[in-house]
């Protein structure tokens, strides 16, 4: 079985570290010259120094978080032609989508209310230990979403026919996942919950991602990073996914045709590279950038193109575009004179316009990006060369950049007692 440690590798060790050193670019390869290069955007903040993109759809909106004046809150956000609007919350402080809007612009997610979680769970990951709730965001509006009868849950993914996948606590005792009470994937369509099969024997899981198909992929088992394993729900029947040879894997969500995204534990149990499945083929091994260790897969568009990040022995990251079989690092392809280095790509849509998050090298902060495809040869000169410089990350942001980290799968932990 897993060790619960690596929750520390996923998360906690990311981030351990106020001083940072930033790799850039590996040197450019000639064949780049030839590749689409890209120009960045910074989508800006709500007037923090904070914000992270989670996703984009077919027609270019985005869906992320922005922290507010002080960096003590932050608030889920929908951009659209270069306005960003603030999503709202629902009692508490904080807010977040995790994925991408639909084409409608309907976003879900996690919101805090205004109260302390009774069994002194961080469900959300806010790192404030409040009640948090799935909600839907559409016209304007949140809306609460329904529970399992437990205090807390999470929306994931909202496809184009309005049905949402996430998870949510039911009310029973569990000594085996990350929570108090028992972790279920569930689908809400037409305002009611339904609680999704797990694997024989198995506790906990979490649904990610729905296609408009309505295959759901998602993960079975006890939790995302000791015991799990990738899943498919289709027609009300679960199927195990590939591994890597490791005891966790888990599917992060998938396309209209069939492909599931995730990440497996390899077979030392403690390294982990991002993955694409497909019926007939399995599961393949995305691999890393050179000279890194890990990777994950973050999002894939219609056409399978990947995105995610890749980090080396000391979790300094990189954003990779990942196509026909090839990883290329995201830093090759933009500007040789931009200030922005790309950390995380967490979403891509058919045009290959990338989002995600993205440090500045001159100030520090960490941005939501914008990378749009363009074939200007002015873009040909790459970074090459250049020093790496080291960073000094302000421990308000370390804290949000790691609740990040485990908000995403619902796995805020327990207070300690």
């Amino acid at each position: 079985m897993k060790r619960l440690g690596a929750l520390t590798c996923v998360a906690v060790t990311l981030f351990a570290a106020l001083a940072i050193t930033v790799p850039l670019a590996a040197q450019e390869q000639p064949q780049n010259a030839n590749k689409t290069h890209y120009t960045v955007q910074d989508l800006g903040t709500f007037g923090g120094t904070l914000s992270w993109a989670y996703g984009i759809n077919n027609k270019g909106s985005v869906t992320g978080f922005a922290t507010l004046p002080g960096d003590t809150e932050k608030h889920g956000f929908l951009w659209r032609k270069g306005r960003m609007t603030d999503l709202g919350i629902l009692g508490g402080p904080n807010s977040s989508p995790f994925y991408k809007p639909n084409e409608r612009d309907e976003v879900v997610g996690g919101a805090e209310t205004s109260g302390a979680d009774p069994s002194g769970e961080d469900y959300c990951g806010f790192g404030t230990y409040l009640t948090c709730l799935p909600f839907l965001w559409r016209h304007g509006v949140m809306t609460p979403l329904p529970t399992l009868g437990g205090n807390n849950g999470i929306a994931a993914f909202i496809n184009n026919r309005g049905q949402v996948v996430g998870n949510a606590e039911n009310t029973t005792p569990d000594s085996c996942g990350l929570h108090n009470f028992q972790t279920k994937p569930v689908l809400w369509q037409h305002g009611q919950i339904e609680e999704l099969p797990l694997l024989p024997g198995d506790t906990n899981g979490i649904a990610q991602g729905i296609n408009d198909r309505g295959q759901v992929a998602g993960f079975s088992g006890c939790n995302p990073f000791s015991l799990s394993s990738a899943v498919l729900w289709e027609k009300g029947t679960v199927t195990p996914l590939d591994s890597l040879g490791g005891n966790a894997s888990g599917g992060t969500g998938i396309n209209n045709r069939g492909q599931v995204f995730g990440y497996s534990y390899l077979a030392d149990n403690v390294t982990y590279h991002g993955v694409l499945w497909q019926e007939g083929a399995g599961m393949q091994d995305l691999g890393t950038l050179p000279g890194d260790a890990y990777s994950d897969a973050w999002a894939i568009d219609e056409k399978g193109r990947v995105v995610g990040t890749s980090c080396d022995a000391s979790f300094n990251c990189r954003a990779f575009l990942w196509q026909d079989g090839s990883m290329t690092d995201l830093n090759a392809l933009i500007p040789a004179d931009s200030p922005w280095f790309l950390w995380e790509a967490d979403g891509i849509n058919p045009r290959g316009v990338i989002v995600g998050l993205a440090v500045n090298m001159t100030t520090g902060e960490f941005h939501a990006f914008l990378a749009t495809p363009t074939q200007s040869g002015s873009l040909a000169m790459q970074r090459n060369n250049v020093a790496r410089p080291t960073l000094v990350q302000p421990e308000n942001v370390r804290k949000l950049l790691q609740q990040r980290q485990g908000s995403r799968f619902g796995v805020g932990l327990t207070r300690p007692r």
